[in-house]
């Protein structure tokens, strides 16, 4: 039987709030409440848009940007918190799958990160940037592939990506080897300067035809007010103009509706699931398509830790015939596992409503 769902998606283009703290989160809930009212299934936010993307790290050197550091450590998002329990709240009122890019606050570091939300409320993903591009890096630490997941939501099978994560093949193709149906694919928006714009439409329009999927994909934007608050310097202002694409494309590399390229607002379409197979009948990179005799992928998904007990870690490197119970025996009780991807021991950390 043919697929007969129809998924009606939405991609968000909006200026965050810089002045006002919780001001980005409440301008996320009303683009969620407007959605809701057009009948939108699923909304991608752009990236890291809570509380609102580090543009100051793109045009000041790290020496001048002190200030604007810790002011983005004190409103970074704590994961559970207020941010993520007002979207999820959002998400189980409106039956609808929400993927937001926030800035993750995780004891003394920063982390670039996509949340995706099911139609319940339920927080279905967090995954970090695997690598923080050019000045990013002052800003966020790395991801692992622990969150390099395809996960089944209400309506389909949903994955994410962040921004220059898209040139790295390789994790594109993590995605695909695990079915994803609509990829959320997230950048900043108002960088670099229009030709970034071209790029992302490329990029997105890429990866639908060779993945066979649905691309939603979400950009930031700044007002002219934003841009020079960022800096005074007009030739710097020039690269905080233009670079916004929020669009939708179909498996077969198509436009669903005219992208957005200025200003604020809402790209929406309805997404018919049987183009799915339609693409790919023809062209399965992941199946049909695929030799993985010749060309295969590794992925280390175990999360990235800052400890591991003697036990586990005598394990990981002798493999599984090795039995760290004798270990664990003499080393006696203690030893605990901090999980940097999960975020650790959220109950000692403090979020302010922010965003």
């Amino acid at each position: 039987m043919a697929d007969q769902r129809i998924i009606r998606a939405a991609a968000v283009q909006l200026a965050p709030d810089f002045e006002r703290p919780g001001g980005t989160l409440d301008k996320v809930c009303a683009a969620l409440d407007e959605a809701a009212a057009k009948g939108v299934q699923l909304a991608v936010f752009p990236e890291t848009f809570v509380p609102y993307y580090p543009y100051f790290s793109f045009v000041r050197p790290p020496v001048a940007s002190g200030a604007d550091h810790m002011r983005l450590y004190e409103h970074a998002v704590v994961v559970p918190g207020p941010v993520t329990q007002a979207v999820a709240e959002r998400a189980r009122r409106h039956r609808m799958v929400v993927v937001l890019g926030v800035n993750e606050r995780d004891y003394g570091s920063l982390y670039n990160t996509q949340l995706v939300f099911d139609a319940d409320g339920r927080l279905a993903l967090k995954r970090r940037k695997l690598t923080p591009t050019f000045h990013e890096r002052m800003i966020w630490g790395q991801g692992d592939a622990a969150g390099l997941k395809v996960v089944q939501t209400a309506y389909a099978r949903v994955g994410a990506l962040a921004c220059w994560e898209h040139y790295n093949p390789l994790a594109r193709y993590a995605l695909m080897t695990q079915h994803e149906e609509i990829h959320c694919s997230q950048f900043p928006g108002s960088l670099v300067g229009p030709i970034f714009a071209e790029q992302i439409e490329v990029t997105i329009r890429h990866h639908a035809l060779e993945s066979g999927c649905f691309v939603v994909n979400s950009t930031g934007w700044l007002t002219d007010a934003q841009i020079e608050s960022v800096t005074p310097d007009p030739k710097l202002q020039k690269a905080l103009r233009g670079g916004c694409h929020a669009a939708i494309v179909s498996p077969e590399g198509q436009h669903l509706a005219e992208p957005l390229r200025e200003g604020e607002g809402m790209v929406i379409a309805d997404l018919d699931m049987a183009l799915i197979t339609k693409r790919k009948r023809m062209m399965d990179s992941v199946g049909h398509y695929a030799r993985p005799e010749l060309l295969s992928l590794a992925i280390n998904d175990r999360p990235a830790t800052t400890s591991m007990p003697m036990a586990a870690s005598m394990a990981s490197s002798f493999g599984p015939a090795f039995d760290p119970m004798q270990t664990a025996a003499a080393a006696g009780p203690g030893g605990a596992t901090t999980d940097s991807t999960s975020g650790g021991d959220h109950e000692r950390q403090h979020e302010s409503v922010a965003g």
